[in-house]
């Protein structure tokens, strides 16, 4: 028995479908792929610049303590006055923190994403 040119039709447009499907998902699936690897690589470079900045500041700060533990003549007072600008701008910060932490970078991950 002889296929109808209709079925014949039907099964090359089911056929160009399925394929179709299949590249969109093999699509989204790289398209995920790549996102996860710009966040994470971006994260990583984040880390590893925030671990330098934190060596260079800690050095920075026993260096400023001791300098001004010179200047008060007593090593502990130069600390306890660094400690008491960290607690200043402690609070300010903790007062600011959504307009200058959360919301940046909320923002900065959405637009990571959705490139």
């Amino acid at each position: 028995m002889e296929k109808k040119p209709t079925e014949n039709v039907l099964e090359s447009l089911f056929e160009k479908t399925s394929d179709y499907v299949e590249t969109r998902l093999e699509l989204t699936k790289y398209k995920a792929i790549k996102k996860t690897a710009v966040i994470t690589s971006s994260l990583i470079s984040k880390l590893v610049v925030g671990a330098l900045l934190l060596s260079f500041v800690m050095i920075l700060n026993i260096a400023v303590g001791l300098w001004l533990g010179e200047l008060l003549h007593k090593t502990y007072l130069g600390f306890f006055a660094l400690a008491g600008f960290y607690f200043v701008a402690g609070l300010i910060t903790f007062r600011f923190r959504d307009k200058w932490l959360k919301n940046p970078i909320a923002d900065s991950i959405i637009d990571k994403m959705a490139d």
